[in-house]
Formats: C-alpha cells, structure tokens, sequence
C-alpha cells in the first residue's frame, strides 16, 4: 500500500515533516531556506534559530566571498610563462586558436588549453643503425633499412644521420599524427631514390656529399608538401660500403684497381720523361740534318763558283794555271802529313821527318831523328840534308 493511500502509515511520507493527509511536492522555498541556514552557520551566521533577516544577510555575504574567492583561483589559474625557445599553441574548445611566443601570457582555463612546443632544440634520426649505449651501433633494423639497390644493379650498404627541429608549432602538433615517423619514412624514401639513380662507384668515391645534398633537398620538399611542421638541417652519411658478405671481394676489388691506378700513372709518367725527350733528339737531329744541307748546298755552290772561276783563268792561261793547280793540290796534301821529302843533288830521295817537333817532343821520336841524320854517306851530305831542313822550317814559318 502507497504512503499515501487511505489507511497508509504516515511514517512512509518522504518529505518528514507533512500531515498525513497533505499530498503533492515538498515547498521548494523551505529547501532554499534550509541551505541559507546551513550555508550562514557554516560561515558565523546564525543557526535556525536566529531571525530570519540576520540569516539571510550572512548566507550572502558567503556566497560571495566564495564566488570572489573561486574568481580570482580561475583568474590566478590561467596565467602561464612561455619558455625561451618554445612556443605556446593555444587550443579554444580542442580547436587551435593562436601561437604564443616567449614571455608571461594569460588563457580562460576551462575554454583555452595550452600546449608548449620546443622549437630550440636539435634532434635526430638515424636510418640504417641505432645509437645504444656508449654509442655503438645496435643491428635492430638495420639490414632492412640501410641495404639499397644502386642504379648499376648493386647492393650498398648506408648508414644516414639526419638533424632536424621544429619550425611551425601548430604544423607540428596538428597536421600529422606522428611528425617524427613521417620523416624517417621520407629520409629513407629519399635516400632509396638517390642511391637508385646513382653508381656504386660513386656513391663510394666521390658523390657522397652529392648524395647527401640531393636527400636533404628531396626530404625537405616532401615535409614542406605534407606541412609537418619541421625543418631538416643536416643530413650526414655516416657510412656506405658494401654489404658484409662481400666486402672481402670489394677490397681485393679497390686493391686491384688502386695497382690499376698506380700502373697507369707510372706509365704516364715514364711516357711523359720518354717523349719529349725523343721529340727533342728528333728536332735535334732534324736540325742538324737542315744545317748539313745547308752546309753541303753552300759548299757545293762555292766548289762550282770556285771551278767556273778557275776554269775561265785556264782559258786564259792553260799551263800557268795547271801547275798552280798541282802545286795547291800537293800543298794541300803534304799539309797534313808529317813526312817530308827533299831533294838532295847528288843522291836519292830521303825521307825525312820533322826534327823541331820530333825532338821538342823527345824520346823515341828524337833518337830516331838522330839515327836519321847520323845514317848519311858523309858529312857534306848531313850539313846540306840540315840547311834544307832550316830553310824548308823558315819557309813554313813565313807561310
């Protein structure tokens, strides 16, 4: 049986304090006035017993302290500094409002939100080895993230270090779910198509720092495209050599062709002492082969002056002109020879050597100048044999 129903028990009654036969919902004026009570005796106020006008007056005087008391807590709560080297991202109902730069700045706390982004700091990615501790390199990952196929059909082996830092906080915070893992899917995109349009030889030798300008360039392009929010600013290639399992091959490889190398310059260098030097003999020879025809033409042209000269003074004079003609060939014979032959009346032809050179010059030449001088028939035969050697030395003096 309801509370309320004839014959009910009147203990039943919600509301406590009514009349059994009293129905319907409590007066909501006697509840507010129950709280006042409440509320004024919880601050000084007086109790249900005080008059009805101090009560009401105290139970105001409550509220609104609390009221200012809960004011300035939200005012005081809303305050907040932003750090050197950060920016504060405002978010309005989970929506980004404004970005915020460094210093003390104020935000409605229950309508904003605010979030810090370090924008200072330098950070790092590594594609193709793990820094662990003490700084060696950890293999979680990395043969699938550091073996590239190169364009010449071979297989490298790369390891990338790239730095990057925040450039927009709210790009960074709003437009992709995981910036960080966004961008080592494009360092290795990236590094994969560099690596895929370049040669082995290459990439090892000489094009590492192109490598590493191309992959810096290309990850840019493509966080700026996706509006991520970073900025790439170095991009190192720690280290790029053949796989493991053949890097005993390569190095005989790089062996071979550094003796290779070495041949071929010392060729060069054997080519470059060789040839100027056999160039030079040939210009020599060359010139002195000139010089030779020269020398034969002039001569040759000077004989012929010489003979059509000589010729037209035989015309002239035959007889005069044939014996100066013998006397100038047997002068030009006997000029070199160091024998003399001298005609002595009353004997034969005696052969005679040169005495003031034999003897200047001594030993055997001068005793056998004596034997000669000492061999004659008789003293006559010497001392004319002796002044015709004294005139015959005048005369080639004069001459």
């Amino acid at each position: 049986m309801a509370w309320n129903e004839p014959g009910g028990s009147g203990k039943k009654d919600p509301w406590g304090g009514r009349k059994n036969n009293e129905q319907g919902p409590p007066d909501l004026d006697e509840v507010v006035k129950k709280l006042q009570e409440k509320f004024g005796a919880l601050f000084g106020g007086g109790g249900p017993r005080s008059g009805g006008t101090g009560s009401g007056k105290s139970g105001t005087i409550g509220f609104g302290l609390i009221a200012a008391v809960a004011l300035i807590g939200w005012v005081i709560s809303g305050v907040y500094i932003v750090e050197e080297g950060t920016r504060g991202v405002v978010l309005q109902f989970g929506k980004y409002h404004e970005t915020t730069q460094p210093g003390p700045h104020w935000f409605p706390r229950g309508i904003q939100k605010v979030e810090s982004v370090d924008i200072a700091n330098i950070r790092g990615i590594s594609v193709g080895f793990r820094s662990g501790a003490g700084n060696r390199q950890t293999s979680s990952n990395v043969g699938r993230e550091s073996l590239m196929l190169t364009q010449d059909e071979n297989i490298v082996d790369v390891k990338l270090a790239v730095q990057f830092k925040v450039k927009s906080a709210s790009d960074y915070l709003f437009n992709v779910k995981d910036p960080e893992t966004s961008l080592r899917q494009v360092i290795e995109s990236a590094i994969r198509e560099t690596i895929g349009k370049s040669d082995m030889d290459y990439i090892l030798k000489e094009g590492r720092a192109d490598v590493t300008e191309q992959t810096k360039v290309q990850v840019q392009a493509i966080m700026d495209l996706y509006q991520t929010g970073l900025q790439v600013t170095t991009v190192n290639l720690q280290d790029a050599q053949p796989p493991e399992q053949v890097q005993d091959a390569f190095a005989d490889a790089v062996k071979a062709q550094g003796d290779q190398a070495r041949v071929i310059n010392e060729a060069e260098a054997y080519s470059n002492d060789i040839i100027p030097r056999a160039r030079g003999k040939a210009a020599r020879q060359l010139a002195e082969a000139n010089a030779y025809k020269e020398q034969v033409i002039a001569e040759a042209t000077g004989e012929a002056s010489r003979f059509t000269q000589v010729l037209t003074e035989y015309k002239k004079a035959p007889e005069v002109t044939r014996k100066r003609l013998y006397l100038e060939a047997v002068e030009s014979v006997l000029t070199n020879s160091s024998k003399v032959l001298i005609d002595v009346k009353g004997g034969g032809n005696l052969l005679y050597l040169p005495l003031d050179k034999m003897m200047s010059g001594g030993g055997a030449g001068s005793s056998r100048a004596g034997n000669i001088l000492q061999g004659g028939s008789s003293s006559a035969s010497r001392q004319i044999v002796e002044q015709r050697l004294r005139e015959s030395v005048r005369s080639r003096g004069v001459r």
